[in-house]
């Protein structure tokens, strides 16, 4: 017990240095995305899914026809999302896309879950940025509460079960599961 006392951390948040991030659009319009974004992504009002969609577009997202967004969604920057058509995003959906989010047409990311394009690197006292892509083809489902990892692809029409944590890319057609997922079967 007592070396565990004695251990000095070697880890030196004051020397990280964000500057080498590519936020991929001025301050000014993050702003201004954040305030639109809390009157009618964030609150629990249900706002029409066509002005949502508009606003995405207008902030750059590239986003395809039949978009339902629930109440309460977060996407970070629309600038580095792309969304093909007919795809369902659920209550309380985090899409933290610090690197380009592709959505494939007729893809469900259910309630709670979280895709998580941002991540540190813990290896380096610095703790400098890891983050990654995210990229979930087409017929994809996300089960509630999962998480999806930075640098991620999914293949078209798989399911990840509810509460899934996914830290690799996933094969089509497959149905998987667990912290992390595992292959469980095929889905057709």
């Amino acid at each position: 017990m007592n070396d565990t006392l004695k251990y000095t951390s070697r880890v030196k948040l004051n020397d990280f240095h964000p500057s080498s991030f590519n936020r991929g659009a001025s301050k000014l319009k993050e702003i201004v995305w954040y305030a639109v974004k809390m009157i009618f992504f964030l609150s629990a009002m249900p706002y029409p899914n066509k002005l949502k969609v508009a606003f995405l577009r207008l902030f750059g997202a590239k986003v395809g026809k039949g978009i339902i967004i629930k109440p309460r969604v977060n996407i970070h920057f629309p600038w580095k999302l792309q969304l093909g058509s007919d795809v369902w995003i659920g209550e309380e959906v985090c899409i933290l896309n610090f690197e380009k989010a592709t959505i494939g047409s007729n893809v469900c990311i259910s309630q709670r879950a979280f895709l998580c394009g941002g991540n540190h690197d813990f290896k380096d006292p610095t703790m400098p940025y890891r983050n990654g892509p995210i990229t979930l083809q087409d017929g994809v489902w996300i089960g509630a509460s999962c998480f999806i990892a930075p640098g991620v692809y999914i293949g078209a029409d798989t399911v990840v079960v509810a509460t899934s944590t996914v830290t690799n890319s996933l094969e089509s057609n497959g149905i998987y599961r667990g912290n992390p997922a595992i292959y469980i079967k095929p889905r057709w």
